[in-house]
């Protein structure tokens, strides 16, 4: 499998753990990823104006990057730029004159954006994958044995639920591929909640309460760390728990992962591809105690 791969601006920066170990394990199971020339923000959060076509152009011009790399769809494992990208491009799909219009102000581009292309999260592809049988579970060479994870999915990936792939009540996907790594899933009442986004920036306090409690009632069920897919959830469960801790004396810390990171623990990377240092809380000592590194 080929695949054009959309980065988004925090993997290259705060979320190296999570790009280095996505490159990694996409490897292992054979998914060539072809990251996309001269890609840029994706606009972070899609704009719910009514007539705000110019907030739709940063998504759809990825779309015509997609169209010049020869692609008909683009993975992203970045949930807020998932949600982004596919809710854009669904929005000018279901608007021909909106497409045309933003065809006609990006008239220097080499081609024209028709509405062809799909945007993918890497779960989806995992999903495909699972399709085949025992393929990842058949590349698992370190078994997550005995690790208890909560697995997170916040707002992202399962709201609105139009670009839901997943149940939104009750979603599975990461839970099974813990299972399939051969850890451990917990049942717990938090995994679609919002961790507080962008208040983490004027009311970090406000984030602090959320991480209290969504871990808390992680740590309560039984897990040792929060497997995410949004590099802002890992920000404000990971790095607000210093606040956290400082407004509840009784919050017990907890790491946080990416899902990726745990497939190329499995898959058996090198620690070094796992960027341990880029955690607030390491999860070091947890994966060392279940001789995982």
């Amino acid at each position: 499998m080929k695949l054009s791969y959309y980065p988004g601006c925090t993997m290259k920066n705060r979320a190296g753990n999570f790009e280095e170990s996505i490159l990694f394990s996409m490897k292992k199971l054979g998914v060539e990823i072809e990251e996309l020339e001269r890609w840029n923000c994706c606009g972070t959060v899609l704009s719910l104006s009514e007539d705000d076509a110019m907030r739709q152009l940063a998504p759809v011009r990825t779309m015509i990057r997609v169209k010049e790399a020869n692609a008909s769809r683009v993975m992203t494992a970045c949930s807020m730029c998932y949600n982004t990208l596919k809710r854009a491009n669904d929005r000018v799909k279901a608007d021909p004159a909106l497409l045309k219009r933003m065809n006609v102000f990006m008239a220097d581009e080499a081609v024209d954006y028709e509405g062809d292309v799909e945007v993918v999260h890497t779960l989806e592809i995992l999903r495909e994958l699972k399709a085949g049988t025992k393929l990842i579970s058949d590349m698992v060479g370190k078994p997550l044995k005995g690790l208890r994870v909560a697995s997170y999915y916040g707002c992202l990936l399962v709201r609105p639920r139009s670009i839901a792939f997943d149940n939104v009540e009750d979603p599975v996907l990461l839970d099974e591929l813990v299972r399939m790594l051969g850890g451990t899933t917990i049942e717990w009442s938090y995994k679609t909640e919002c961790c507080g986004a962008y208040q983490t920036v004027d009311k970090p306090k406000v984030v602090a309460d959320r991480t209290y409690r969504i871990l808390s009632d992680a740590r309560e069920q039984g897990a040792e760390m929060v497997a995410v897919s949004c590099p802002l959830c890992a920000f404000n469960l990971d790095h607000r728990q210093e606040i956290t801790r400082s407004m509840y004396p009784d919050f017990e810390a907890i790491p946080i992962v990416y899902f990726t990171q745990l497939m190329a623990i499995a898959f058996g990377c090198a620690e070094s591809v796992l960027k341990l240092d880029l955690h607030y809380n390491s999860p070091r000592p947890v994966l060392a105690e279940r001789g995982l590194l």
